[in-house]
């Protein structure tokens, strides 16, 4: 239900030609070490001018609230997509297009996310420092560790200057550091 879920949501995007690139646990799943996860999280570009076309996008079946459209464009927030049938909520975060973000739109990778399905993904370099992030802004194990899950798939393919250079700017270099060193992995 969920992957179902995940490619509407995802075809609906595509169909409307929106910049937007699938983050937090699916990518991380899909870069690491996967665990459940309920929650879809996609950063997208959106303007004002984009609301009307937003909102008959997901009309049909989904819920979306204009007024929370609106206010994530305007505060760079998200907003909710709700389906009706099955309560499943996708959290469509509205790109302030800093640097970090314009580089993780620009790096985004397009991956098969469920079979004959494709998507645009955040790269796992550019997860793994939202997950970072994330821990900063709301301490999580849950987020080192998939964090630390992307490291120990992708170790040896990743650029880890990149990711030292980015994470000195968000002030999230010791954890990355800790990460490297091996540190927070999932223990199963």
């Amino acid at each position: 239900m969920e992957q179902e879920f995940l490619q509407d949501v995802v075809s609906r995007l595509e169909k409307a030609a929106l910049t937007y690139a699938i983050t937090g646990s699916i990518a991380s799943n899909l870069w690491g070490t996967p665990r459940t996860t309920h929650d879809v999280d996609i950063v997208i570009v959106l303007s004002t001018a984009d609301i009307p076309s937003i909102l008959a996008l997901f009309a049909n079946r989904y819920y979306v609230s204009e007024e929370a459209v609106r206010e994530a464009i305007a505060q760079n927030s998200m907003f909710n997509v709700i389906d009706f049938n099955t309560s499943l909520k996708a959290d469509l975060w509205v790109t302030s297009r800093d640097p970090f973000n314009e580089s993780m739109l620009n790096r985004r990778r397009r991956l098969e996310i469920v079979q004959g399905q494709e998507a645009w993904i955040g790269s796992p370099e550019d997860v793994l420092l939202h997950k970072l992030v994330w821990h900063k802004i709301t301490p999580s194990e849950r987020q080192l560790a998939d964090a630390a899950g992307i490291f120990a798939v992708q170790v040896g393919g990743l650029d880890v200057n990149y990711m030292r250079d980015w994470a000195a700017k968000q002030g999230t270099a010791g954890l990355l550091e800790e990460i490297l060193a091996g540190k927070h992995r999932k223990t199963t």
